[in-house]
């Protein structure tokens, strides 16, 4: 009996290691970590964010695959929610800037100024679409 589960935590923490690290090189592969790291003048950390990158995905695989809790309340809760919130939403506009798309929209619109309002605006309005799902719709 105890072999069995030996065998099923072996394979569902390989699972989570190939899953961690596919989705580690697909971010390391669209340049978004050096992108990070060049805005904020800190491309001597690139190792490093690479490595907390990895670790942070199959921690939270092994998290999600063992359903490990914090009881950490509400605040714990809050803030947790934050940082996977500006984590979401500063790769959804570091990918929007790899793949060019507002720079192909303003050439389409016609847009000469104004494209970081356009950027901010975008941000504002993910945020407050997700505050009204979290907090009004459920």
């Amino acid at each position: 009996m105890w072999l069995s589960e030996l065998i099923a935590a072996i394979i569902g923490l390989s699972g989570g290691m190939v899953v961690a690290t596919a989705l580690a090189a697909f971010i390391i592969g669209l340049g978004i970590i050096p992108r990070y790291a060049g805005v904020t003048h800190t491309g001597h950390n690139l190792l490093l964010y690479e490595d907390a990158l990895i670790l942070g995905t199959f921690l939270g695989n092994i998290f999600y695959l063992y359903q490990f809790h914090l009881p950490l309340g509400q605040w714990g809760l809050a803030v947790i929610g934050i940082f996977f919130g500006m984590f979401l939403g500063s790769w959804i506009i570091a990918l929007g800037e790899v793949v060019n798309v507002f720079a192909i929209m303003a050439r389409r619109v016609g847009l000469t100024k104004g494209v970081g309002l356009v950027v901010l605006s975008i941000a504002i309005g993910k945020t407050l679409a997700s505050l009204i799902q979290f907090f009004v719709m459920t």
